[in-house]
């Protein structure tokens, strides 16, 4: 049993968790700020729906395809390059990398720019494109649609900065976000007598300038830390090529987790009114501690644990797993006991005031207890996926995400039918635990890694 003292390389992995997770809080705070700002001066009828559609279209690009399958295959191979060849032959890697994404970032923007209209009716069923609410539809899309650019470039930098464990930048960097909505929205309100949508093209503008200035932060952030890193032609070397064997797994990964989400809509669409807004009340605070906890302890453990791998540090990597499964484990507990034992009491709380009455809340609660009883595995995939990412091997979380969401979706039909709306998100948490225990078991079968080797035929840093 490992000794888990406050010093040493616990308290060093404890320290860069709660730098995430403080700016992570942070972020939910202004992102919380933002949510009551756009519905006090856009509500929530269709000149808010044509702005979160087009919100969701980068967002779904970006989710898909700039942060977690990115950083899967990204940092491990980079922190490899960098452990094996020096500071130098890494950012050479990942100016490569970088040159190649803008190139595509460039492409897809000039195509989403110019066939805004096509993409929305191709990715937002029932668009209404002739309508004045559709012309809104696109305009607000044409202009938020720059921030996938940018936030895909900040996710390059971001995990450059985490790799040599500088983390502030990248986790403070959403909270930018937020703000530069809030200050379109605001800026732009007083005109709203004589410009019904400004309110709602200041949000837009918002989201545009947010992308910016997110990259100019990671820009600067940078400077301190000695790194220099601009786009570079893209040239297929073996750390390239690696990372694109690796990042079509964890793409597809990604991909599979979306469908569950897909299905809980539609899901939920068909039960009885309101079963959509308790899934979503309850998904706010059932978020929290995945932000809090699970994606500030996965940001920190994927760089440590691809770093010791690629020294040949098999017995030290295996302690950093094992000491972020621990504090993943203590410090969920907490919410899985509340989100179980009183949901109805959190619910109320947070929730419980104007429109939203007695049953509203009952049903909120049922289904943050259904959601309670798979935080800590949804918590402890963020510690134990690492373990794979780090050795390069995106291929088995991929498949075994399948076993997962295949569980996970069937359940639901099952389920929902019985339990309402609580029986999507216990259908969650059965395939949570699912996807889970099989990581472990695989895990626990697989043999020490090799100490790493230098990838055949690297070409010349310079």
């Amino acid at each position: 049993m490992p000794r888990f003292a406050l010093s040493g390389p616990a308290g060093k992995f404890l320290a860069r968790v709660g730098t995430v997770s403080g700016f992570t809080m942070a972020s939910r705070l202004t992102g919380f700020v933002r949510d009551v700002v756009l519905a006090w001066l856009i509500g929530a009828g269709p000149i808010a729906d044509a702005f979160f559609i087009a919100l969701r279209i980068p967002n779904h690009f970006r989710a898909l395809f700039a942060e977690g399958a990115f950083n899967a295959a990204f940092v491990p191979t980079y922190a490899g390059c960098l452990e094996r060849d020096g500071a130098e032959r890494a950012l050479v890697f990942a100016a490569r990398v970088l040159g190649a994404l803008l190139v595509v970032q460039l492409v897809l923007l000039a195509a989403a720019e110019i066939w805004t209209e096509p993409l929305l009716r191709l990715l937002t069923p029932g668009f209404a494109g002739a309508s004045a609410l559709g012309e809104l539809t696109v305009r607000l899309t044409r202009i938020t649609f720059p921030y996938l650019a940018c936030v895909t470039l900040v996710t390059v930098y971001g995990a450059v900065l985490n790799a040599h464990h500088r983390y502030a930048a990248a986790a403070g960097a959403p909270i930018l976000f937020n703000v530069a909505i809030v200050v379109g929205v605001l800026g732009l309100a007083p005109f709203a007598a004589t410009w019904p949508n400004g309110p709602v093209h200041g949000a837009a503008i918002g989201v545009a300038v947010a992308g910016f200035a997110e990259l100019a932060l990671l820009l600067w952030a940078m400077r301190p830390a000695g790194l220099s890193l601009a786009p570079a032609r893209p040239v297929l070397d073996a750390e390239v090529v690696t990372f694109l064997k690796r990042l079509g797994p964890a793409t597809i990964g990604s991909g599979a987790s979306q469908i569950a989400m897909f299905v809980d809509t539609i899901l939920a669409a068909a039960l009885p009114l309101g079963a959509i807004s308790a899934m979503y009340y309850a998904d706010r605070l059932y978020q929290l501690p995945i932000g809090v906890i699970a994606i500030a302890i996965g940001t920190v453990l994927l760089p440590e644990l691809s770093r010791r791998l690629a020294a040949g540090d098999e017995p030290g990597a295996r302690r950093a797993q094992k000491r972020a499964i621990f504090w993943s484990t203590v410090l969920t507990a907490p919410f899985v006991v509340a989100f179980v034992a009183f949901p109805e009491l959190l619910v109320k709380l947070v929730f419980a005031r104007g429109a939203f009455d007695e049953t509203a809340a009952l049903r909120s609660a049922a289904t943050l207890r259904a959601y309670g009883v798979g935080l800590l595995a949804i918590v402890l995939l963020r510690s134990v996926v690492p373990g794979f990412h780090a050795r390069g091997d995106t291929r088995t979380p991929m498949w075994i995400a399948f076993l997962g969401i295949g569980v996970n979706v069937a359940l639901k039909f099952v389920l929902s039918d019985h339990w309402d709306v609580a029986g999507l998100a216990f259908a969650t948490s059965v395939g949570a635990w699912v996807n889970l225990l099989a990581l472990v078991v695989v895990d626990r079968r697989r043999k020490p890694a090799p100490p790493a080797e230098p990838p055949a035929a690297a070409s010349d840093p310079r």
